[in-house]
């Protein structure tokens, strides 16, 4: 059984591909007809399932990237089958979406979910949210039941790197979150933002770091607004500001000096007649919009007009970061946590290769030890059930002891790598799989009557 990846993020595709691609923005939801849900997409087709041999499978949507990890025993069929299925998703041609997407299998696909879950592979390198978003989407797959033990492993093995990364070293320390990249951003554009006339668009979590990122940067004039008046009311009164309606968006617009948009939309809420109609109403000051949304809340157009800067997550890659130096500096100590879990995972997992021999030689050597227990009790018809007793608990001990030898190195040479061969090897030697079915299971103790 094999581990797949098949993904794209920032670092290989455009933010219009991503926009394209993303299963309704940071959120996953059940934008392609027909797939099954929990609580949002959180498994494949059962088609493509059944396509590619994927047994289990895991999907983390983010506004950065989306990856799919699955599990099958025909890796080439299952890649091919999760291409399909993403180029299906926008009507791509295969070819046109294969250039940007990264392809794993096994230990690097094991190793990059553990970067991602250490904030290794983010735009901004160590920032928190990814592992929440980890964790999120194993919850759905969890929920959806399609994770499997395999990859309920790898997710548990990566949540735990990415937890002791940001416990133990200081690669998250004075991080900077998108957000707050969006907060510099703005103070870059404008100055002192302690003026600043600042909306935001949105009420939800990426609204809300927001908020908190513009407040730590100097901004006292928040105004909120967003689709539910309550959410933008709630989000207003934590900073001191102010709520409007939606209805109230043109006037809004009108008096922001900074607007920060962050909503779940599925298509822009901000379009280019929206912007171009209060202008006027501006006289001429500068409007800076930063869109931090996945997809974008705001029309590329908007760009095209004067006196208005737009920038979108992409262009915040060029924020001057004061502490990255700082962060980097932790990317050894991480990348060794990182090997420390991933090194527990890779021996679970080959452990698990030579788990049916095992089992095998162990369910062999106990009917074996149980006929012959049971023969010798019919010679000594009579034995009183003390000493058939003793017999049973001796017969139990030596099948152990006699076991315990091979299963350790086994396991060992697993651990090494070497655990099929081994395997193969022991299943030749003691013919295991060829005894013929209805022999007893074990020797444990339990009284057994011929």
């Amino acid at each position: 059984m094999s581990i797949v990846l098949v993904g794209l993020n920032h670092q290989t595709a455009s933010v219009a591909l991503r926009e394209q691609m993303a299963l309704a923005g940071c959120k996953i939801t059940d934008r392609a007809a027909g797939l099954p849900t929990h609580n949002g997409l959180s498994a494949l087709p059962h088609d493509l399932q059944l396509a590619g041999g994927i047994h289990d499978s895991l999907i983390l949507s983010t506004c950065n990237r989306l990856e799919i990890y699955a599990t099958s025993g025909d890796p080439s069929a299952a890649v091919h089958s999760i291409v399909r299925f993403l180029s299906g998703l926008q009507g791509l041609a295969d070819d046109q979406l294969r250039s940007h997407l990264y392809i794993a299998e096994d230990e690097a696909a094991a190793e990059h979910l553990m970067r991602v879950a250490c904030g290794l592979d983010s735009m901004v390198l160590g920032e928190s949210q990814i592992l929440g978003q980890v964790a999120e989407a194993f919850a759905r797959a969890q929920g959806a039941g399609t994770t499997g033990l395999v990859l309920t492993q790898l997710a548990t093995r990566a949540m735990r790197a990415g937890k002791r990364a940001r416990n133990e070293t200081d690669i998250s320390r004075h991080t900077t979150s998108v957000s707050h990249a969006a907060a510099r951003l703005a103070r870059q554009r404008l100055g002192d933002l302690g003026e600043a006339r600042v909306l935001i668009i949105g009420a939800g979590e990426m609204a809300e770091l927001a908020a908190t990122a513009l407040h730590d940067e100097g901004a006292q004039h928040l105004t909120v607004i967003n689709r539910t008046y309550a959410h933008a009311e709630r989000l207003a009164q934590r900073f001191d500001g102010r709520a409007y309606n939606w209805y109230h968006l043109s006037r809004a617009l009108a008096e922001a000096d900074l607007v920060i948009s962050a909503t779940g939309a599925p298509h822009p809420v901000i379009r280019h007649g929206d912007v171009a109609s209060i202008l006027e109403r501006r006289n001429g000051a500068p409007l800076v919009i930063v869109d931090v949304a996945l997809p974008r809340d705001v029309e590329h157009e908007v760009s095209e007009l004067s006196g208005v800067l737009r920038f979108d997550i992409d262009d915040l890659n060029g924020v001057v970061d004061a502490n990255l130096a700082q962060r980097e500096a932790a990317i050894p100590a991480v990348e060794t946590i990182i090997q420390q879990e991933l090194d527990e995972f890779l021996c679970w997992l080959r452990g698990r290769e030579v788990v049916p021999v095992l089992v095998d030689l162990r369910r062999k050597v106990e009917s074996l030890a149980a006929g012959e227990l049971d023969t010798a009790l019919r010679r000594l018809d009579g034995a009183d059930p003390q000493a058939e007793e003793a017999m049973r608990l001796l017969v139990h001990r030596i099948v152990g002891k006699l076991l315990h030898e091979p299963t350790v190195r086994l396991k060992s040479e697993a651990a090494n790598g070497n655990g099929v061969a081994y395997a193969d090897a022991l299943r030749e030697m003691f013919a295991l799989g060829d005894e013929p079915a209805g022999i007893p299971a074990a020797v444990n103790g339990v009284a057994h009557h011929a």
